[in-house]
């Protein structure tokens, strides 16, 4: 007597495919889903059970619902000469309405009551350029890594510091701010008196320029409040990775 049809519906319906390199554990998803009315019992099985592990291998599959069952292919080395023969099968069988004890039900069915689905398994390698895709992700991934440790290093450094070194900064910050107010200011009257006397030299031709002594003044000045706005933007750096 032929077995009845498949109730459950599997996604994949006929392969389960697994991507290497297998290095590592590589792992796959076989949905079940049941569409009938009445609970369903399921059991996973394959043809080499040590080199996979399945997670859930049996159960019961409530109407109307799905499960998702994790299939593992251990780490293992591959040949791509030797053709997979590896096998896995879907059998299940509906649950009776009284049911108390799986695996009673099990033991108890008869063979025209069990259906059953097959699935091959195929191995696939990546492509070259694939692989040199992942490489470099790795590498991107690596130098993240890398990036944030020193972050944290920096930050670790900076909370070494005490009370009395924050302290300290915090108030060259506010002279450096005082200081670069006041050359502000001065550089501000030296232009403003350089415009006087460039309006009043400009009815004599004799004295086209500025003094030597006031350009220099100025020029002074000027390199003053250049270094000190470098040095202020460093030390509110170092202040700022302190507030971190």
């Amino acid at each position: 007597m032929a077995r009845p049809e498949q109730v459950l519906l599997l996604e994949p319906q006929h392969e389960l495919r697994f991507r290497g390199p297998f290095t590592d554990v590589v792992t796959t998803t076989l949905k079940l889903a049941n569409p009938t009315d009445r609970n369903v019992c399921f059991k996973v099985k394959t043809t080499a059970p040590r080199r996979y592990c399945v997670r859930p291998n049996s159960g019961v599959i409530d109407a109307g619902t799905s499960i998702n069952v994790s299939v593992m292919l251990q780490p293992f080395d591959y040949d791509p000469n030797e053709k997979s023969k590896h096998k896995f099968m879907v059998q299940s069988l509906l649950a009776p309405p009284d049911m108390t004890d799986t695996e009673g039900v099990w033991k108890d069915a008869k063979p025209e009551d069990l259906m059953d689905s097959k699935l091959r398994c195929v191995f696939e390698m990546p492509a070259e350029n694939e692989k040199t895709h992942e490489m470099e992700s790795n590498k991107i991934s690596a130098s993240l890594s890398k990036s944030e440790s020193s972050t944290l290093s920096m930050k670790s450094m900076a909370s070494s510091l005490d009370d009395g070194e924050v302290k300290k900064i915090m108030e060259e910050c506010k002279r450096l701010q005082t200081e670069v107010q006041r050359l502000r200011e001065e550089n501000k009257q030296i232009r403003q008196e350089d415009d006087g006397l460039r309006m009043r030299k400009s009815t004599v031709m004799s004295a086209p320029h500025s003094s030597p002594g006031m350009r220099m003044k100025e020029e002074g000045l000027s390199s003053r409040v250049i270094a000190l706005i470098v040095l202020f933007f460093v030390v509110g750096v170092i202040v700022g990775k302190l507030a971190l």
